[in-house]
């Protein structure tokens, strides 16, 4: 099974089990409770009934489109395979996956409808993660406009994003908060980032980003000692940094701040679950999350 979930009346289990065996998934029968379940366990799921039971079952589950399964509606006479939950999350993909049965797939999300690809599509595609996803809706709109662009950046480089420019990177699980004092050496850098790693039992390829504050701009140390790791560093601004909740006091308040390490790695985090506390490694802290 690859996490996808096909539930149907009974009445319709000869047609659910046809489709399940198409994509490998898992045939359950639709009752009360069925949508939380498969909510909490499948990646996608194809609901073969009426799109109103579908809406009317998983309003109450939604939480957030990054994290939320897939829903494809297809209807019961097996003609039309519907996106309503995830489009642009793996629902599109799923219900083209669909027309190899001969089911037609019905897309609403005005990129693809436009025949163009979606932010998402694009980092999916080249194994990325997109770190500033509130930049996806402005971005979307902007490919439809065709004003947006992609401009690759091999690095060693900076980049100084607005928010309405999608930064992708390849994929990793987890981000680092960093905070420094001024004047800091790279090595130390290199080395803090490496024990915080090593105590949280962390691989260096399963590291997203490092993230500080945009005040660490001219610290050249901090970014050398990042490059070194290798890893990406981003500069954040103070608005994106004090719309964080960090679970440790700080002192970076007498500089704007709520804080410096765990606002940064959260705010970068897929997650935003703090997998390490800050801690202090000689002259830099260092907090992650996930």
């Amino acid at each position: 099974m690859n996490g996808t979930a096909v539930i149907a009346l009974a009445r319709f289990r000869h047609n659910a089990e046809r489709i399940a065996l198409f994509l490998d998934g898992e045939y359950y029968e639709y009752h009360k409770g069925v949508f939380a379940e498969c909510f909490l366990s499948a990646q996608r799921i194809v609901a073969l009934m009426s799109a109103g039971i579908v809406v009317r079952s998983i309003a109450p589950l939604l939480s957030d489109k990054w994290d939320d399964p897939a829903v494809v509606v297809v209807t019961p006479d097996l003609a039309y395979a519907i996106p309503i939950l995830g489009g642009h999350h793996g629902a599109n993909d799923l219900a083209k996956e669909l027309a190899g049965i001969g089911i037609v797939p019905v897309i609403s999300t005005a990129t693809e409808a436009f025949g163009h690809d979606s932010v998402e599509a694009i980092a999916e595609r080249n194994g990325c993660e997109i770190l500033n996803r509130a930049s996806t809706r402005a971005v979307n709109a902007g490919i439809l406009d065709g004003k947006s662009r992609v401009w690759p950046v091999p690095g060693p480089g900076m980049v100084i994003a607005g928010p309405d420019v999608s930064v992708l990177l390849e994929s990793g699980t987890c981000t680092i908060g960093i905070g420094c004092r001024k004047g800091v050496e790279a090595g130390e850098v290199t080395a803090a980032v490496r024990a915080a790693l090593k105590e949280a039992k962390i691989e260096t390829k399963d590291l997203l980003c490092c993230a500080t504050t945009a005040k660490k701009l001219g610290e050249t140390g901090l970014i050398e000692g990042v490059a070194a790791i290798p890893a990406n560093l981003i500069f954040l601004d103070d608005d994106t940094i004090n719309a964080q909740s960090p679970q440790s006091p700080s002192g970076a308040g007498r500089i704007g701040l709520v804080g410096v390490a765990e606002p940064c790695a959260l705010a970068t985090a897929r997650h935003r679950e703090l997998v390490m506390k800050k801690k202090v490694f000689g002259k830099v802290t260092i907090a992650i999350a996930r």
